[in-house]
Formats: structure tokens, sequence, C-alpha cells
């Protein structure tokens, strides 16, 4: 029987979602048998907010570094924080079929956004979210919020915060039973791929990339590589909220994407049609675009503000 090794972090989310994928992976490789090593990462150390934090890959780039120097055979992450360009010799090996892609509100006393009382404090640990509150309540107050799902749950449950917004992907994938009301992804366009899984292999494992393709999602490699497109162009992530959402459509495909200023008073919305044979030349299309109507200065605006946004 073939053995092999994967790395994740060591949050409830990653193991939960890790599970699911070695029961996936059993399911179509019943001859193989995997073993799940929990690794320690820089964003599971460092308490600062995300988007204080000037550095890509904090949540993957330590188990990225165990598949490279094959002390793993393959590594499992939330694809938005794999960044687009990896490591050399290391591939995206697999998407499976992604999960719910929007976000959710939740609130000590089950208002929704719209609801919910002026001056109530609002948590998140994204830039993205807290500027798409601000546009739809800015008599709210946005705070960021670090911690695994479950603690920022109970910090709502505590009376810390009134109310948190996190992507549904990761309630559904733990099984945790909590009172939400879900976010439009036309008001709340998610994080490039938000909502899927990302495993990481060596480029030259060609038995362990066969293995993993026995779950991969065609549609969900498709949408979320137009999406991720836009990072190798477009300064995103977590330090210049980007939201981005490929629908795959037959032969074809759509992709919206919304950058927003500092305060939230301006957007630039961009939506463009493609084919699913070329999701990196959408993605890449609709980047330029983006650059055409002033993107950068959006993004030059951003990094000079940051830290007073922060205070």
């Amino acid at each position: 029987m073939k053995k092999y090794l994967l790395g994740t972090r060591g949050s409830q989310l990653s193991i939960s979602q890790t599970n699911w994928v070695v029961s996936e992976l059993k399911k179509n490789n019943p001859d193989c048998d995997y073993e799940i090593k929990t690794i320690l990462t820089k964003g599971d150390t460092d308490a600062r907010p995300l988007f204080t934090i000037d550095q890509k890959g904090i949540f993957e780039k330590e188990i990225d570094k165990a598949v490279a120097n094959k002390e793993i055979d393959f590594a499992v992450h939330s694809l938005k924080d794999v960044p687009s360009i990896l490591m050399d010799n290391l591939v995206l090996g697999c998407v499976p079929k992604r999960e719910e892609v929007n976000d959710i509100f939740i609130s000590k006393n089950n208002h929704t956004l719209e609801t919910i009382p002026a001056n109530s404090i609002i948590g998140t640990s994204s830039l993205r979210r807290a500027v798409q509150v601000k546009r739809k309540r800015p008599d709210l107050d946005v705070r960021p919020i670090r911690g695994n799902v479950e603690s920022r749950i109970k910090k709502v449950q505590d009376g810390k915060f009134d109310g948190i917004v996190l992507a549904q992907a990761g309630i559904n994938r733990i099984g945790i039973d909590v009172k939400h009301s879900k976010l439009s992804p036309v008001d709340f366009p998610p994080s490039p791929g938000q909502g899927a899984l990302g495993i990481i292999c060596r480029a030259d494992d060609g038995g362990t990339i066969s293995m993993l393709k026995t779950i991969e999602d065609p549609d969900s490699r498709i949408a979320v590589e137009s999406e991720r497109a836009l990072s190798t162009f477009v300064e995103s992530g977590c330090r210049f909220p980007v939201g981005a959402h490929a629908k795959v459509n037959g032969s074809g495909m759509n992709l919206v994407v919304v950058a927003y200023s500092i305060d939230g008073t301006k957007s630039i919305i961009v939506q463009q049609n493609g084919s699913r044979a070329d999701p990196y030349g959408l993605g890449k299309s609709v980047a330029e675009e983006l650059i055409q109507k002033g993107v950068n200065e959006l993004a030059l605006d951003w990094r000079e503000k940051l830290e007073e946004w922060n205070k």
C-alpha cells in the first residue's frame, strides 16, 4: 500500500478540510494510505492584524518548504492563502470542488447587517470585508479581529464584538451550527480563491500529481485560476482589498472584480466574459482594465493609510 504524508496547519478548520481531502482521496485511491502532519506557520504565531503583516504566504510558506524539501508529499491549504507565484519546483496539483464563496454575518442577538444598531462593533480580519461593511453601514465601528473561526464566534457570544463577518466555507467545513445571515457576493465580492482548497505538491512528483487529480474539479480549477491571475498583475490579498468572483458556464465564463478606496466611497468594477479554455487570459484582461481605470492609485492610497486605519 502506497503511503502519503501530507501537511497542514493545526487549526480546527485546517484539520477539518484536510480530513475531507483525505476522505475524498481514499474513495478514489483505496490502495493508498494517508498520514497528516501539522506544521506551525508564521500566521499562527504572529498576533498582529493580518493586513499589517507585509509578507505573502504567511499561512503556507513553512508547509510548502516541507513539500519542497521532501519532508512531506503534499500540502492542503485554503487557496486564498496561497500566493499566485509558488516556490520553485512546486505546483498547484489539485483544486477539489469549491465550497460556497459568500461571506456571512454573525451577531449576538441574531441581527443582520441591515438591522444591527448603529455604533455596533463589527470584527473582521479582512480589509476587503471592513470596507464592504462600511460601504453598506458607515455608522458601524469596524475593528480588526484575529483567531480561528471558533474563537471569533466566542468573542461575539462573550460580547467583545457585536458581530463578525467571515467566510461561509469555514463554517460549512467545520460543521459549526451557528445562526447567521448570508451576505450577497454582489455586495460582498469574495477574496480571490475564497471557498476553494489548494493542494500543493512537487512539480516532478508525477505519481502524487496523478493521485491528486482523481479529486480535481475542473470548473473550480478554472474559476480560481481566473481569479488568482489578478494577483500576478494587481497587488491584492490581505493588504489591498480586491473582491473577485468567477463563474463557469459551459464553454464560457464570467469574471467580476471590484477594488475599493480606503474610505469605501470609490470603487472600480470590471466585468468581462471569456472562454473556459483561457482563464488566465481572462484574469489578465480584467487586471489590465482595472489598471486603466486607476486601481494602482487606489492601492497607493491604501499603503499610505494602512497604519492609520489599524490604529
